[in-house]
């Protein structure tokens, strides 16, 4: 264990590679004060089913107040990430309101599909790294319950008999995952195996309490069978199935045999979930001088763009290209969190990219925990930090794939 410590201190302070760049400290770094999730549950089935997109933001955003103890006043913008509510900023601008924070405070929403809360990370992070803003909250939330992502009608023809690709952007994100399954012979069995073992690691971390110190509570209210609201305090991801075997899964008939292989299924996909993740941003100096906790240093992000009928391999284009800028390799990374849309994207890119499995998602991914669609960029840095806080390591790399054929990656320097 010595050896193995004194050769990952060594790693680090290689002069060359990047690794002592990227963790250096000075004033003017983007740090990470606070990092918090709601708990995850079941779209139209879980404890988030009857909760408004506004309630959810407005119960996160007051936990964030309570918690970093910080003026309210002083934050002078909140980014939020949303894919499927058109009218995402009228009520994120209520629901900080009602949370606390001053009619000063500036919001805006947008809409980068699967990686919504990276973006609105980054949108924040680049603000205060041009002194445009001094303090600045980044969410990410969906109530799929509610609504999702799915075209209400074609495109005009004019802009698809164009380009075949135009015509692909339309493709479901089903028909995605079945063609990656087939043009890279990526197999039911080897989709199942990695399903399973999500669940199995999700379902781990849960028992031992790991996601304990990453999860805010959320108080809410909730339809019984008879339509009565009952309050309840949610306090655990509900979508986590104790005892997934990959025996288990391969008994689950396709999701989608009119598209491909049938390699695709309900046990070895994301789950359609609810929930929210939040993140404060500020500058180093800007920390001290407050006296907050500094969790974790933004060192970057990138996008990049791929063919749209085969989106969900993203990151094989996207982390490439962050390493790259940042002169490091993923040797250089402790924990890896990719966004498990798919098990044939995830499969695809870990043997693609030459992933060490045991760091990436050590505690599950979407497939067990689930992807709402704005907030998962958001909750894989809140889950990331926190595993590399409870095991003492340092670099975070974050990836997902996009709707539409695009890839976004994330880099992170935890401190704690």
């Amino acid at each position: 264990m010595a050896a193995e410590r004194l050769t990952s201190i060594l790693k680090h302070l290689a002069p060359g590679n990047g690794v002592s760049q990227i963790t250096s400290k000075n004033a003017d770094d983007i740090v990470i004060t606070l990092a918090a999730r709601t708990p995850l549950t079941k779209a139209r089935k879980g404890g988030f089913k009857d909760t408004t997109l506004e309630y959810m933001i407005y119960a996160l955003l007051k936990e964030v107040n309570q918690r970093s103890k910080l003026d309210p006043a002083l934050v002078e913008d909140i980014c939020l990430g949303n894919v499927s509510d058109g009218k995402a900023a009228y009520k994120l601008r209520a629901a900080s309101l009602a949370a606390g924070y001053p009619n000063t405070v500036s919001v805006s929403s947008l809409n980068r599909f699967c990686s919504s809360g990276l973006k609105a990370v980054a949108d924040i992070a680049h603000a205060i790294s041009t002194n445009s803003i001094q303090v600045g909250i980044a969410i990410g939330a969906e109530t799929m319950s509610i609504g999702g992502d799915a075209l209400e009608k074609p495109f005009d023809e004019e802009v698809t008999k164009h380009s075949q690709e135009s015509l692909d952007c339309m493709q479901p994100m089903g028909w995605t995952s079945e063609n990656v399954s087939a043009d890279f012979n990526v197999t039911r069995q080897e989709m199942d195996k990695y399903a399973a073992e999500s669940f199995q690691r999700a379902e781990k971390a849960q028992k031992a309490g790991l996601f304990d110190d990453e999860i805010v509570p959320i108080t809410t209210r909730i339809k019984d069978a008879q339509g009565n609201l009952q309050e309840v305090t949610l306090t655990k991801d509900d979508g986590i199935r104790p005892g997934t075997t990959a025996e288990g899964l391969g008994k689950i008939r396709p999701a989608f045999p009119q598209w491909g292989n049938g390699a695709t299924t309900g046990g070895n996909a994301s789950q359609v979930t609810d929930g929210a993740a939040a993140i404060l941003l500020m500058k180093r100096s800007t920390a001290i001088k407050l006296g907050q906790p500094i969790l974790a240093k933004y060192v970057g992000s990138t996008t990049a763009g791929l063919a749209p009928r085969i989106m969900g391999i993203g990151p094989t284009v996207a982390i490439p290209k962050l390493l790259a800028q940042h002169s490091i390799t993923l040797a250089d990374v402790d924990v890896v969190e990719v966004n498990e849309a798919f098990a044939s994207m995830a499969v695809y890119t870990r043997d693609k990219l030459g992933l060490d499995w045991s760091k990436m998602n050590p505690r599950g991914g979407a497939i067990a925990l689930g992807h709402p669609l704005g907030a998962t960029g958001a909750r894989q840095i809140v889950t990331g930090l926190a595993e590399c806080r409870r095991s003492g390591k340092k670099i975070l790399l974050t990836s997902m794939c996009i709707g539409t054929g695009m890839g976004m990656a994330g880099l992170f320097v935890n401190e704690q």
